[in-house]
């Protein structure tokens, strides 16, 4: 695997470029509570959008301090998931997709100053 920025070698496990700093798993991530009166237990989910290398979405299934189960999504199939999410209210989307934005605007500005 390459850095992006400066195109060291480095092992996939790196989270930052030994030769340059540069994070190499830059993401966002949300957490979701299971509805109480439906699960029995106390579980969640964690959705994380990795920005940087192969872009993807993965959801994890947490059971009170672990991952159970968890599944990567290509980029498109996020977005049928989202598409799927949003219907039935329509501004919801747009300010999600807004939200995003404002936050890798706010990333982007962040990286700059490094």
């Amino acid at each position: 695997m390459r850095c992006e920025r400066c195109e060291g070698e480095l092992d996939r496990r790196f989270r930052f470029c030994p030769w340059c700093s540069a994070p190499q798993r830059l993401k966002l991530v949300a957490h979701f509570r299971g509805d109480p009166l439906i699960e029995r237990l106390p579980v969640g989910l964690r959705v994380s959008r990795y920005l940087v290398g192969r872009r993807h979405v993965r959801l994890s299934i947490w059971d009170d301090e672990r991952a159970v189960a968890a599944i990567a999504l290509e980029e498109r199939e996020a977005g049928r998931l989202a598409s799927f999410l949003a219907v039935g209210e329509p501004g919801r989307r747009r300010r999600f997709r807004d939200g995003v934005r404002v936050s890798a605007i706010a990333l982007r500005r962040e990286l700059s100053r490094r």
